[in-house]
């Protein structure tokens, strides 16, 4: 990748586009939401609490359960009916545990677990496949993926099985709906020095015995920032003239931010 994108171009005659992001209140989503505002976005933001609002930024924010088909839906109109449509939607809203050796782990824990990470992505995907449906003009939805998915990590079967879920559910969804124009994209997004990074790292290795790995990658500081995935994402799912399309006889583009250029200040 040469190098992300600064400008969205916008077609003549037109406001500016609207994405909604999952999972907003904190992490990579409030990074995302902050970014996307200052590329010019208006904005729909939910997460289990209300987001913030960037500063500046036109956006709708609430409080939804991504695991509530409804509450997805009655998202989703609410934002229609604020901006007029949807243009990019981010499915982000995750869980990280229950972590542990899958005997061990409680299966209430392993249900709400598999209900966020691939349940909520799947509303989410309907929501705005419906929503396309409705209009033309296509849009892209991107579904946020991990290493987890293609590596598998003692004490993650949980999430190892959730976000390979979400790779599988991203390719049949833009196989499904191409007609609509629909381009569908599972993004893994590097490592980025979130809460989420915080939580691994202080899993003790009896429950997580590869944490070493992720130790070893703050020792070296080896992160990426929100913005840079933010970027990324709007280069390669977003802009016109230089979003990625899938192969021929697949779904979607499944890809993973690459680590952004010594200097770069995508560099955390």
């Amino acid at each position: 990748m040469s190098g992300p994108a600064t400008e969205i171009p916008q077609r003549a005659g037109t406001s500016s586009p609207v994405a909604v992001v999952t999972g907003a209140s904190r992490g990579i989503g409030a990074g995302l939401a902050d970014s996307f505002a200052s590329h010019g976005f208006r904005l729909g933001l939910c997460a289990r609490t209300e987001p913030g609002i960037p500063d500046g930024g036109d956006a709708l924010a609430a409080p939804v359960d991504v695991t509530d088909p409804v509450a997805v839906d009655r998202f989703a109109e609410a934002v229609i009916a604020r901006f007029g449509r949807i243009d990019l939607w981010v499915n982000n809203a995750a869980l990280l545990g229950p972590i542990g050796s899958l005997v061990d782990l409680d299966p209430v824990e392993l249900e709400r677990h598999m209900a966020t990470n691939v349940l909520g992505v799947l509303h989410g995907s309907a929501a705005f496949a419906r929503h396309l449906r409705t209009r033309t003009g296509g849009g892209s939805l991107v579904n946020l993926s991990s290493g987890a998915a293609t590596t598998p990590y003692r004490g993650w079967a949980a999430y190892c099985a959730s976000k390979a879920a979400v790779e599988m559910v991203t390719q049949v969804v833009g196989l499904e709906e191409q007609a609509t124009g629909l381009r569908a994209y599972a993004v893994s997004p590097g490592v980025v020095d979130t809460d989420m990074q915080a939580s691994i790292r202080a899993t003790p290795a009896s429950r997580f015995p590869d944490v070493g790995r992720f130790l070893a990658l703050r020792d070296d500081g080896a992160f990426a920032s929100t913005d840079w995935v933010a970027r990324c994402i709007l280069q390669r799912c977003w802009d016109r003239a230089t979003r990625l399309a899938p192969e021929p006889g697949r779904g979607a583009v499944v890809f993973r931010v690459p680590d952004p250029p010594a200097g770069d200040p995508g560099s955390a």
